[in-house]
């Protein structure tokens, strides 16, 4: 559930999820590095492709300043394949389908849709410096332009 909120300076919680080609990725593999994790409702919707395609277009430059980028969805592998191979994504999206790491990042829960209260992902974007700890926890962003505000906060 989404009572748990991670703020700046917490210790990101580590992880180890299929990718879209069934290869395990850890994010404790990835410490010494920067990392983006980003949480997305579902693979192939409308906002889901559009700010997936903004880190797509953006992944050079965030490369450039020393980030990896990795995509979070309860999506099967399956599908999150056929959604990289669609729009030509070019970073890791891995798959949480019993919404484990959802739970552990707090970005599932109660959301409004279209009025009525339902359980969910809450789009979110965690900003993971070199140590394992959280720099940013930035919850219920809009798919549409929080790339751009994403790469300004971190002059990538």
């Amino acid at each position: 559930m989404a009572d748990v909120r991670l703020e700046p300076g917490d210790l990101a919680p580590d992880f180890t999820l299929d990718d879209q080609d069934g290869r395990a990725v850890s994010l404790a593999d990835l410490r010494g590095e920067k990392v983006i994790v980003y949480f997305y409702p579902a693979a192939m919707t409308p906002g889901c492709t559009t700010q997936a395609c903004d880190f797509r277009d953006s992944l050079s430059s965030l490369q450039g300043a020393g980030y990896t980028v990795l995509g979070v969805s309860r999506d099967s592998t399956a599908q999150l394949q056929e959604f990289r191979a669609r729009d030509g994504l070019t970073f890791e999206l891995l798959s949480d389908p019993d919404h484990a790491v959802h739970d552990a990042y707090g970005t599932w829960g109660e959301k409004q849709n279209y009025g009525k209260t339902v359980q969910g992902v809450l789009r979110s974007t965690f900003v993971i410096d070199a140590d394992g700890r959280i720099e940013h926890a930035l919850y219920n962003v809009k798919a549409t332009g929080h790339v751009a505000r994403l790469r300004t906060m971190l002059g990538a």
